[in-house]
């Protein structure tokens, strides 16, 4: 099955989410449930240590969740999220990939990779979450 939106009509789905689109979340790329977005990294984004504050991290990561699992029908909310801080970011781009573990009748688990500009997996997030309409 694959997804029937345009990545454009899913980015104007997702115009809403002000926190995330405010502080540089994009959406890149959508398939069947999972989705790959971005973040370019500026000095707002660091700590007073000159890293990635962990909260951008997660907040990038709590977005392409809530894309993959709502790019068809806005439904799922989250209900439990781990992170796991693996590194720090080198470069000026962090991008987090969803993809579905398991889809039920009503939670599902998704697993999100945080990797920076060079590739490099600096953190990993698995999030339950909850059907609200089935």
């Amino acid at each position: 099955m694959s997804n029937t939106k345009s990545l454009e009509e899913i980015r104007k789905q997702f115009e809403g989410d002000r926190f995330a689109a405010e502080n540089g979340a994009v959406i890149e790329e959508v398939g069947f449930n999972s989705a790959t977005c971005s973040l370019t990294i500026t000095d707002s984004h660091r700590n007073a240590m000159g890293a990635v504050m962990g909260g951008v991290y997660f907040m990038l990561a709590d977005f392409a969740f809530a894309v993959a699992a709502n790019q068809e029908k806005m439904d799922c909310v989250s209900l439990r999220a781990d992170i796991a801080f693996l590194d720090s970011a080198k470069g000026d781009k962090l991008i987090a990939k969803a993809i579905c573990v398991k889809d039920g009748k009503t939670t599902e688990c998704y697993r999100v990779d945080v990797r920076d500009a060079f590739g490099r997996l600096v953190a990993t997030i698995t999030v339950t979450g909850y059907h609200i309409g089935k």
